[in-house]
This record gives C-alpha cells, structure tokens and sequence, in this order.
C-alpha cells in the first residue's frame, strides 16, 4: 500500500456502523510462530496457532476489507515512523526502557526501517554474552507481539481523537507505544491524539482496551468494565471525552462483566452492533438477570450529572432512541451458546449498516442471522466477486470468513479491525 503523507487521512468515527471509508489491520506473521508451549501462558493465548492457516483465514478478512474499504497496514506504517531520525529515536527509547533493554538500544537504532520495523513486532532474539543474561534463561529480549493481529485493543479511535490505550498485560505495552507513535510520526493520520499512558506510574489502576469501547452513536459510548477495562480507566475516558464534548448531552452505559472465562475478556465478545436496529448479543450476560452491573451516566454540557443503575444495555439504548432487536449468539440452545460465543460468536465486525463481517464455524449464530433476514455470503465468493450484487445491495448480509486457527488467539473480526473513518449514520 502506498501512503500520500501530503494528503493525510481525517480520522472520523462517529458510530459502529456507518459505511467503512478505511480500516487499520496487521497480517498476523511470525511473531505468531515465534511461541512454544512455555510462553503460550504469557502470550494471552490458550493454544499455539498453526501460522499458514491463519494467515489464509486472514487473507480472507482483508481481502473482503479491500474491496469495501481502504485497508492501512500496521508494518507500512510502522516503517514510516523508523524513517523519522528523531521519531525513530523517541520509539526506541521508550520501548527500551519500558522492557528494560537499554543495552539493545544502540543494535535497534542502527538497523535499516524494515528490519527493525519486523524486530519490534517479530521480537528480538537475546544476546547471552553475560551472566545475568545466562541465569536470565530468557531467549527473546524484545518478546513478539503474538496479539498485534487484534489492533482493536491498542488504539481506539473515537470521533476526531485516537486513544491510545494503557493495556491490562505488560506483555502488550509495546502495541501501544507503536500506535502512539504511528498515530503521531508516519504522516497517514490527521487526529488529536489522547495517550492513557502519559502520567501514569507503573502500577497504576488505569487501564482500558479497545474490545471494550464501543462508539454506538455520535452521544452514546458502552464501555465494558472487568478484566481488561477498570472502573479508573472508564473516569479517565469520560473525563476525556467530557472535555472534547464541551456542549450538549452525552451518555456513556457501562457494563459490568465476568473475570471468567476468559472469553469474556472484552465487551465485543458479548455485545456489537449490526445494524440501525438490530445488534449481537450473548443472552445469558445481556438479557437474562445476572450480577453484572449496568450503569447510566450523563453528561450535560461537560459534566457529568447524572450515575443510576439501569436494567441492562438494551434498555438503556431504548430510552435513549435505540431499539435494537436481539440476534442471539450460538440461537437458542444455551450449550451452542457458550461453545460459539467461546469462538467469537458474538464478535462482529460492520462495514455498512446491516453489512458484517463474522467466522463461518459459528453456524448456530449464522442461523439466527439468517432467519432474522441476513444473507450468508462465503468470504471467498464475494472476494472472487460472485456476490457482489448482494453485499453492495441494500441487503442485509454476513460475510463468513473461516475461522479454525484466527479464533483460538481470542478473537474475532471486530478483534482484528481498527476503523479509521466511517460515514455519517443516517438514524
């Protein structure tokens, strides 16, 4: 992909669904195979990745984003950045001494960009020439980023702003500085820039992750509040975007989630939008009673005036002109719910109104999509072109990508794509 630095992209989302104009994804590559079943535990996965056929499951997802939208990639842009002396410089550092390796500092910066772009997402190998660095038993200095795929959780952007996140796991702190500084140095974006990393000590309670923030319209963010976003890292968020919304009412709904399992990690993984008036739930956490706390807080005018406990999410968004009707992840039978919202089940991802992106293996999901008047499309016939009357018809559809290998990372499309500009939402 070639990036024209002189006519940088306005970032702009103002909705889940609105007509995709450019996404942001990374291919997932070595640093995926770059795992043995001692790390796998650190890496945040359950399973190794089997990486060829991954890489075929994401050729689809991108190939289908390719033909609905300008597609950005994390490792050409990356490289934009390393081509800056001094933004080069700044990157290094800061990884070097967030991951205390400033004996590698001088190596980094002397490699050509693409090398060195490829080492800080590959990772890199450690220099045992001492000791410490024996008794270490460690072989990676810079560890890969094995979840760099899922760019949702890195970064979020939210209307003219991108956030970069402060992430729950140490192992993924250099996605983050990576972000920042693409966001800021390669000269693709045009954005304000709100970094949750800045002033906070090491053992600070702020923490949030893009799989948990969800733009539902213009005035109305859900955030989901457990393992991965705290209580801290949603005040940090509201206080943001009560700054940037210095006039009329905005409405932030939080929702509580479990610590397990650990399919629960993010908010997409139990709720996303589909259409204008249809959304994806996982019916035990978003419809039937529970524990899990939601909360309604309103902000007027720049200040928050108003925290009251609501009767879940659906309710919420009625009051607020948002009557969503529920397509139940896994359809009705509670076993087939828990085993497809473990694979992702209810984790999708649109590119228009009523137009989404899901895993073809969910076939009890793809069901209830089915008879509530979505049309099933294989991924690989709309790539080949054989249904594109259907997807770029006013039809209702699912895009069904395979999914045997992406999946057991812990996620799903919504996981895997960053929008960066989206059309207006006509309500």
């Amino acid at each position: 992909m070639v990036i024209n630095n002189d006519n940088p992209l306005r970032i702009d989302i103002q909705s889940e669904i609105g007509k995709l104009g450019a996404v942001l994804l990374h291919r997932p590559g070595f640093e995926v195979e770059n795992m043995t079943p001692r790390n796998v535990q650190r890496a945040l996965y359950s399973d190794i990745l089997n990486l060829s056929i991954a890489q075929h499951e994401y050729a689809q997802l991108s190939g289908v984003l390719s033909k609905v939208a300008k597609v950005y990639e994390v490792r050409d842009l990356l490289v934009k950045v390393l081509d800056r002396e001094k933004a080069r410089e700044d990157l290094i550092r800061r990884i070097c001494v967030s991951e205390d390796v400033t004996s590698y500092m001088e190596m980094l910066l002397d490699m050509k960009s693409d090398e060195l772009a490829r080492v800080l997402i590959e990772g890199l190998p450690a220099r045992i020439d001492t000791l410490t660095s024996y008794l270490k038993n460690e072989y990676y200095a810079l560890y890969p980023l094995y979840n760099f795929y899922f760019t949702r959780d890195a970064a979020v952007t939210i209307g003219n702003d991108a956030l970069i996140c402060r992430m729950a796991n140490n192992v993924r702190m250099r996605e983050s500085l990576i972000m920042n500084a693409i966001y800021r140095h390669s000269g693709a974006f045009e954005c304000g820039v709100i970094d949750a990393n800045d002033f906070q000590g090491q053992d600070s309670p702020v923490i949030m992750e893009g799989g948990d923030i969800i733009i539902a319209r213009e005035d109305i963010m859900i955030i989901g509040n457990g393992v991965r976003t705290t209580s801290q890292g949603i005040d940090f968020m509201i206080e943001r975007f009560r700054r940037s919304c210095p006039e009329g009412r905005r409405n932030v709904i939080v929702q509580q989630l479990p610590s397990q399992p650990e399919s629960f990690i993010h908010l997409d993984m139990v709720f996303t939008l589909l259409d204008r008036d249809k959304c994806m739930v996982f019916e035990p956490l978003i419809m039937q009673a529970n524990q899990y706390q939601t909360v309604h807080m309103t902000i007027d005018d720049g200040k928050v005036t108003s925290i009251r406990p609501v009767a879940g999410i659906l309710a919420a968004l009625k009051t607020l002109g948002m009557d969503l009707e529920p397509v139940v992840c896994g359809g009705e039978d509670e076993w087939d719910q828990e085993r497809e919202q473990w694979h992702s089940g209810a984790n999708f991802f649109a590119f228009a109104p009523g137009k989404v992106l899901s895993y073809a293996r969910n076939v009890h999901t793809l069901e209830a999509l089915s008879e509530s008047g979505f049309e099933i499309v294989r991924a690989d016939d709309f790539i080949s072109g054989k249904c594109d009357g259907t997807v770029f018809s006013d039809r209702r559809c699912v895009i069904a990508v395979d999914g045997s290998e992406l999946p057991r990372g812990g996620g799903g499309a919504r996981c895997m794509t960053m929008p960066l500009s989206r059309e207006k939402v006509q309500w």
